[in-house]
This record gives C-alpha cells, structure tokens and sequence, in this order.
C-alpha cells in the first residue's frame, strides 16, 4: 500500500474572532438576500477599495438626460461606465438582464461558452459545453472571442459578454474568435436551452468517501450543498469539487459553507463607509475529512467558500490558483428599466487576503489530469477525525 501523502492537517478550531482583519466577498450580487450577520460601522470615511467611481445618482441622471433628448438611456449608463474604466462595472438592458438573471435560477438559454479574461486581460473561451451549440461548432477552448452580434467584447466584463451570448431558444447570436495560430472564424450560433443538469451532484468513493460537485452557486445551491452533505454518513471524507465553478449568489455560497462550518465569518467587504459580514449558519455541520478541488475557473463566490475553508483550518485546497474575483457587485435598477451592476468594494478571507487579480494558491498542487486523483490522496492522509 502507497504511503499516504504529508499534507496540511486542518486545525481543531474553526472559529474566527471579528476583530481578525477583515473585508469581503465577490461576485455577481443580484438577488443576494440573508445570510448577512449584522453590520458594523468602518471607523472611516474614505471609499471602500476598489469601489466604482461611478454612483448611482450620476448614472440616474446621464439616463433621465438622454431619454430627455430622446436617446438611448441604457447606452448613456453605458458610455459613463465605460469611462470610469472598472473592470466589473456593467449596464444591461432589460431583456439582457432578465436573460442573466435566469441564469442564476440554474437554466439559460445559450451557446455553450464559459469566459475568462487571462493574465494579459483578454477575454478567451474557458470551457466549452459538450454537445452544446458552439461545440458542434467546432469552438475550442482558449480561442479568443472579438465580438457577439458585430459588438467588440474587448473590455467588456466577463458577465456583460456573458448576457451577450445568452437569449431566447431559437434565435442566433453572431460571434468571432481567433486562435492562438491567427486563424479568425465567425459563427452564427443557434441558442438552446441549458443548465437544466444537477448543480449539486454527488459521486460516491468505494472507499466510503464521496466527491461533491457544484457548478455554479445559482438560487438554492447552498441548501442542495448542505442536503447533499447531511445525506452522506457521520464524518464521511468528502472532496469538493468546485473546479470550473464560476460563481454566483453570495448568500448561496454562505450557505454552502454551513454544511462544513458551525457559523462564523466566511468573508467581509465594506459597502458606503460600513464593514459588512457575510456568515455561515449554524447547526449540522460535518465533520469529515474534507479537501477541496479548485483550478482557474474557480471564481467569485466558488474563491469565497474556498478562502473561508482554507482561513479557517477546515479544509485543504488542492488544484490550480483560482481565477481571482475579488469584488462585490450590487445591481441598481435605472430610469429606462436598465440595470447597472456597480462595484461596491473589494471583498477579503477570514484571515484578511484579498483575491482581486491574484486568485487563492492551493495548499496542494496537482495539474488538471491529476488533480481528482491527487485530492483522494490527500484525503486518504487526513484520516478520520476522532
């Protein structure tokens, strides 16, 4: 029998005090409701880090100016937005937010593209849906994407391009990419309906631990997270997979946090001069062995769960670095019915890290073919707790 691999052993303690350094938690915050702990005033004044230089009452006026003057409203919002220069600062349009918004109940219609901005900001294809539209297409992984519907992308937030591509069943969606060889190609894509698979799955070990696996943190994930957990025997080892899960609902994530954490801080952000607290729930936690499976499309409210596992000594982190979405963004409904997501500030770990452009390094390291079969070796180290 191979030896069992020396890894990081998670300490007893899972609590963190509130005067730990402190500032929270990212990702796409529309819908976010509960979870929160109560809020305490910032003994400052000055603007949350890498909060949006554009305010709500600014971007009210520029859309009131322009349907005054009979224009666009939404490309008014647009144009300000733009300006300020935030990288997750993003308008829709009615029809596209509701079509975004659908995404986070789980089901879309689509092509079948993930996206990613790399470390040089350009926007690339991060996954590509088996059997989904642009995979019959032929769209590889990698390929840079230049424009949807005759729109250049370069620059836009990965969520803005993302309510691009997404619409009605039936209608298409025009797109150009280039491989990295220089080859351009344009596609015209027929959406379909996706997303309508598990987004909590689990998979049983035969050697009684089990993989977890959440896609996306979309409404009711936190719960199907800790029903999946509950239904596992007392202290089964459990690896959760949260590889290519790009995010989603803060407070699902908070919830998915109270299937391993018996309450406590999972990460904090400052919103208008006030340090806000994200929390777990308390009660039924487990208390397996558990290690966590992350790569670079682990982002946003996916790095959330896995900073507040890793801070506080629960779990061990096994992959690739994370993406590294380290904002809040609250929507704001506008005049014409438009939506502006707005970056409210940056959010940090239990232990005080921020994610913004470096992402969460692993404990263990393991490459992508590796990696499922290295996080059972580390959870075969942990062992049983006593």
């Amino acid at each position: 029998m191979p030896e069992s691999p020396r890894v990081p052993r998670p300490r007893a303690g899972q609590g963190v005090p509130l005067a730990a350094p402190l500032l929270l938690a990212a990702v796409l915050a529309a819908g976010l409701r509960g979870g929160w702990l109560p809020s305490y005033e910032a003994q400052q004044t000055r603007a949350p880090e890498g909060a949006s230089a554009v305010s709500g009452a600014r971007l009210d006026g520029a859309v009131r100016s322009a349907l005054a003057r009979g224009r666009s409203g939404t490309e008014a919002a647009r144009a300000l937005v733009s300006r300020s220069g935030h990288r997750w600062d993003a308008v829709y349009g009615p029809s596209a937010y509701a079509a975004w918004s659908e995404g986070l109940t789980g089901a879309y219609a689509g092509v079948g593209l993930a996206l990613a901005h790399d470390a040089d900001g350009v926007l690339r294809v991060s996954r590509v849906r088996p059997g989904a539209p642009a995979a019959r297409a032929g769209v590889r992984t990698g390929e840079r994407l230049l424009s949807v519907d005759g729109r250049e992308v370069a620059g836009l937030p990965v969520t803005r391009t993302v309510g691009l591509l997404r619409g009605e069943p039936g209608t298409r969606v025009a797109v150009r990419l280039v491989r990295d060889d220089g080859t351009e190609r344009r596609l015209v894509l027929t959406r379909v309906r996706l997303g309508d698979g598990p987004v909590v799955s689990v998979e049983r070990y035969g050697d009684g631990g089990a993989r977890v696996r959440v896609r996306a943190f979309t409404r009711g994930a936190g719960e199907r997270v800790r029903a999946a957990v509950a239904a596992l025997p007392p202290r089964t080892a459990v690896v959760l997979d949260l590889r290519g899960n790009p995010g989603g609902l803060l407070d699902e994530a908070a919830r998915a946090a109270g299937a391993f954490l018996d309450g406590g801080v999972v990460a904090t952000y400052e919103d208008g001069g006030s340090r806000r607290v994200l929390g777990a729930p308390r009660g039924a936690a487990g208390s397996g062995p558990l290690v966590v499976l992350v790569d670079g499309g682990t982002a946003s409210a996916a790095e959330v769960l896995t900073g507040a596992l890793q801070d506080r000594g629960r779990a061990v982190v096994v992959g690739e670095p994370t993406f590294g979405k380290g904002t809040v963004q609250v929507p704001r409904a506008l005049p014409d019915g438009s939506v502006a997501e707005l970056t409210v500030g940056r959010w940090r770990t239990p232990a005080g890290r921020g994610v913004e452009g470096a992402g969460l390094a692993p404990d263990v390291s393991a490459a992508p073919g590796t990696a499922e079969a290295r996080a059972r070796e580390v959870l075969t180290g942990l062992g049983t707790p006593s």
